[in-house]
Protein backbone atom coordinates (compact mmCIF):
# COMPACT_ATOMS: atom_id res chain seq x y z
CA UNK A 1 0.00 0.00 0.00
CA UNK A 2 1.07 3.40 -1.22
CA UNK A 3 0.91 6.06 1.73
CA UNK A 4 -0.78 8.99 1.07
CA UNK A 5 0.69 12.82 0.35
CA UNK A 6 -0.82 14.30 3.67
CA UNK A 7 0.44 11.24 6.22
CA UNK A 8 3.84 11.08 4.45
CA UNK A 9 4.44 14.96 4.66
CA UNK A 10 3.28 14.58 8.01
CA UNK A 11 6.74 12.90 8.89
CA UNK A 12 9.53 15.11 9.25
CA UNK A 13 12.73 13.94 7.14
CA UNK A 14 16.22 14.13 8.24
CA UNK A 15 17.39 15.49 5.42
CA UNK A 16 14.26 18.09 5.64
CA UNK A 17 16.30 20.61 7.83
CA UNK A 18 18.18 21.30 11.23
CA UNK A 19 16.65 20.21 14.44
CA UNK A 20 17.42 22.63 17.47
CA UNK A 21 17.61 19.96 19.58
CA UNK A 22 20.39 17.84 17.44
CA UNK A 23 22.14 20.74 16.54
CA UNK A 24 22.83 21.93 20.03
CA UNK A 25 23.81 18.57 20.89
CA UNK A 26 26.34 19.18 17.72
CA UNK A 27 27.55 22.31 18.67
CA UNK A 28 27.45 21.68 22.33
CA UNK A 29 30.03 19.03 21.46
CA UNK A 30 32.39 21.49 20.01
CA UNK A 31 34.56 22.58 22.80
CA UNK A 32 35.37 19.73 23.85
CA UNK A 33 36.37 18.60 20.44
CA UNK A 34 38.53 21.08 20.35
CA UNK A 35 40.01 20.98 23.54
CA UNK A 36 40.82 16.64 22.80
CA UNK A 37 42.64 18.29 19.26
CA UNK A 38 44.19 21.04 20.52
CA UNK A 39 46.01 17.91 23.12
CA UNK A 40 46.34 15.42 20.34
CA UNK A 41 47.84 17.71 17.62
CA UNK A 42 50.51 19.56 19.68
CA UNK A 43 51.84 16.08 20.99
CA UNK A 44 52.79 15.05 16.65
CA UNK A 45 54.06 19.04 16.41
CA UNK A 46 56.19 18.59 19.47
CA UNK A 47 57.80 15.61 17.55
CA UNK A 48 58.02 16.84 14.72
CA UNK A 49 60.03 19.75 16.13
CA UNK A 50 62.53 17.79 17.70
CA UNK A 51 63.32 15.01 14.77
CA UNK A 52 63.36 18.60 12.61
CA UNK A 53 66.23 19.70 15.00
CA UNK A 54 67.84 16.20 15.10
CA UNK A 55 67.78 16.64 11.71
CA UNK A 56 69.53 19.76 11.09
CA UNK A 57 72.16 18.70 13.38
CA UNK A 58 72.88 15.79 11.00
CA UNK A 59 73.05 17.75 8.19
CA UNK A 60 75.63 20.12 9.55
CA UNK A 61 79.13 19.85 7.89
CA UNK A 62 82.65 20.34 9.16
CA UNK A 63 82.34 23.74 9.37
CA UNK A 64 79.23 23.49 11.80
CA UNK A 65 76.50 24.88 9.59
CA UNK A 66 73.69 23.83 7.78
CA UNK A 67 74.42 24.79 4.10
CA UNK A 68 72.36 27.36 3.06
CA UNK A 69 70.18 25.32 0.54
CA UNK A 70 68.95 23.07 2.93
CA UNK A 71 68.48 25.65 6.22
CA UNK A 72 66.14 28.06 4.09
CA UNK A 73 63.79 24.32 3.94
CA UNK A 74 64.41 23.58 7.38
CA UNK A 75 63.67 27.02 8.46
CA UNK A 76 60.27 27.28 5.92
CA UNK A 77 59.41 23.56 8.35
CA UNK A 78 60.10 25.29 11.17
CA UNK A 79 58.05 28.20 10.48
CA UNK A 80 54.83 25.78 9.53
CA UNK A 81 54.87 23.76 12.20
CA UNK A 82 54.72 27.37 14.63
CA UNK A 83 51.99 28.37 12.30
CA UNK A 84 49.64 25.63 12.96
CA UNK A 85 50.45 25.38 16.54
CA UNK A 86 49.84 29.19 17.21
CA UNK A 87 46.40 28.59 14.93
CA UNK A 88 45.23 25.72 17.22
CA UNK A 89 45.58 28.06 20.06
CA UNK A 90 44.28 31.02 18.76
CA UNK A 91 40.95 29.07 17.97
CA UNK A 92 40.85 27.01 21.09
CA UNK A 93 41.09 30.35 22.92
CA UNK A 94 37.83 31.55 21.42
CA UNK A 95 35.90 28.17 20.95
CA UNK A 96 36.79 26.47 24.38
CA UNK A 97 34.77 27.90 27.27
CA UNK A 98 37.53 28.61 30.46
CA UNK A 99 35.60 30.23 33.29
CA UNK A 100 37.37 33.68 34.28
CA UNK A 101 37.34 35.90 37.28
CA UNK A 102 36.30 39.21 38.41
CA UNK A 103 39.03 41.73 36.53
CA UNK A 104 40.18 43.21 33.26
CA UNK A 105 40.82 42.05 30.01
CA UNK A 106 42.47 43.35 26.99
CA UNK A 107 39.75 44.27 24.81
CA UNK A 108 41.94 45.71 22.00
CA UNK A 109 44.32 42.42 21.77
CA UNK A 110 40.92 39.90 22.00
CA UNK A 111 39.20 42.10 19.05
CA UNK A 112 42.76 41.99 16.75
CA UNK A 113 43.17 38.25 17.73
CA UNK A 114 39.14 37.42 16.96
CA UNK A 115 39.56 39.52 13.57
CA UNK A 116 42.33 36.93 12.60
CA UNK A 117 40.03 33.54 13.26
CA UNK A 118 37.33 35.28 11.40
CA UNK A 119 39.93 36.14 8.45
CA UNK A 120 38.53 33.08 6.70
CA UNK A 121 35.04 33.76 7.00
CA UNK A 122 35.03 37.27 6.56
CA UNK A 123 36.91 36.51 3.03
CA UNK A 124 34.87 33.50 2.10
CA UNK A 125 32.00 36.15 2.42
CA UNK A 126 34.03 38.39 0.38
CA UNK A 127 33.52 41.18 3.18
CA UNK A 128 35.68 44.48 3.29
CA UNK A 129 37.06 44.38 7.36
CA UNK A 130 38.05 47.72 8.11
CA UNK A 131 39.35 47.97 11.42
CA UNK A 132 40.21 50.63 13.79
CA UNK A 133 41.44 49.27 16.96
CA UNK A 134 42.81 51.63 20.08
CA UNK A 135 46.20 50.20 21.22
CA UNK A 136 45.79 48.32 25.51
CA UNK A 137 42.07 49.43 25.57
CA UNK A 138 41.35 47.05 28.37
CA UNK A 139 37.91 46.27 29.98
CA UNK A 140 36.46 45.07 33.25
CA UNK A 141 34.18 41.93 33.38
CA UNK A 142 33.03 39.75 36.20
CA UNK A 143 33.99 37.01 33.96
CA UNK A 144 37.25 37.38 32.19
CA UNK A 145 36.51 34.03 30.14
CA UNK A 146 33.38 35.80 28.72
CA UNK A 147 35.39 38.32 26.75
CA UNK A 148 36.25 36.47 23.95
CA UNK A 149 32.77 35.36 23.45
CA UNK A 150 30.93 38.30 23.04
CA UNK A 151 33.91 39.77 20.36
CA UNK A 152 33.29 36.68 18.21
CA UNK A 153 29.42 37.02 18.35
CA UNK A 154 29.60 40.73 18.30
CA UNK A 155 31.54 40.30 14.76
CA UNK A 156 29.37 37.24 13.58
CA UNK A 157 26.30 39.19 13.37
CA UNK A 158 27.81 41.71 11.24
CA UNK A 159 29.38 39.10 9.05
CA UNK A 160 25.85 37.00 8.65
CA UNK A 161 24.00 39.93 8.20
CA UNK A 162 26.07 41.72 5.24
CA UNK A 163 25.95 41.04 1.74
CA UNK A 164 29.02 39.68 -0.14
CA UNK A 165 31.21 42.84 -1.30
CA UNK A 166 30.45 45.46 1.35
CA UNK A 167 32.48 46.81 4.28
CA UNK A 168 32.36 46.05 7.52
CA UNK A 169 33.66 48.31 10.42
CA UNK A 170 35.53 47.33 14.01
CA UNK A 171 35.99 50.24 15.99
CA UNK A 172 37.70 49.71 19.67
CA UNK A 173 38.34 53.09 21.80
CA UNK A 174 38.12 54.54 25.30
CA UNK A 175 34.96 56.98 25.67
CA UNK A 176 34.07 58.34 28.82
CA UNK A 177 35.86 56.32 31.35
CA UNK A 178 34.47 53.39 29.05
CA UNK A 179 35.92 51.03 26.70
CA UNK A 180 33.71 50.51 23.61
CA UNK A 181 33.96 47.92 20.92
CA UNK A 182 31.70 48.83 17.63
CA UNK A 183 31.56 47.24 15.26
CA UNK A 184 28.98 48.31 11.59
CA UNK A 185 27.57 46.56 9.15
CA UNK A 186 26.16 48.48 5.90
CA UNK A 187 22.49 46.89 6.37
CA UNK A 188 19.55 48.71 7.34
CA UNK A 189 17.08 46.35 8.20
CA UNK A 190 16.49 45.78 11.77
CA UNK A 191 15.81 42.04 10.68
CA UNK A 192 18.44 38.88 12.10
CA UNK A 193 20.19 37.03 9.86
CA UNK A 194 21.19 34.53 13.18
CA UNK A 195 18.67 35.52 15.93
CA UNK A 196 19.99 32.85 18.01
CA UNK A 197 23.68 34.70 17.59
CA UNK A 198 21.67 38.01 18.97
CA UNK A 199 20.11 36.44 21.72
CA UNK A 200 22.90 34.66 23.22
CA UNK A 201 24.45 37.95 22.83
CA UNK A 202 21.74 39.46 24.73
CA UNK A 203 21.47 37.06 27.64
CA UNK A 204 25.21 36.72 28.46
CA UNK A 205 25.93 41.00 28.12
CA UNK A 206 22.94 41.05 30.90
CA UNK A 207 24.42 38.35 32.83
CA UNK A 208 27.97 40.19 32.81
CA UNK A 209 26.47 43.75 33.12
CA UNK A 210 28.04 44.53 29.72
CA UNK A 211 25.87 47.44 27.87
CA UNK A 212 24.80 46.24 24.67
CA UNK A 213 23.34 48.55 22.12
CA UNK A 214 21.55 46.60 18.97
CA UNK A 215 19.93 48.87 16.35
CA UNK A 216 19.82 47.71 12.30
CA UNK A 217 23.68 47.68 11.59
CA UNK A 218 24.96 48.98 14.59
CA UNK A 219 26.26 46.98 17.38
CA UNK A 220 27.80 48.36 20.67
CA UNK A 221 29.34 46.60 23.53
CA UNK A 222 30.51 49.26 26.05
CA UNK A 223 32.29 47.78 29.08
CA UNK A 224 34.15 49.61 32.30
CA UNK A 225 37.41 51.40 31.81
CA UNK A 226 40.25 49.96 33.24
Amino acid sequence: MIPSTAASSSAPSVRDGADPVVDAARYGAVPTLMDSLLHDVRNPLNALSIHLEVLSEKLKVETGQVPPSQEKNLKAMREQIQRVDGILRRFSEFIVARPGSVGDADLSETVTRALEVLAHESRKRRLQVRSTVAPGVRARLSDTGELGFLVVQTLMRAYGRAESGTEVTVTVRAEDARAVLEVVDPTHTPAENSPEVVAALELRCAQLGVDLQLRAGLCRLTFPLV
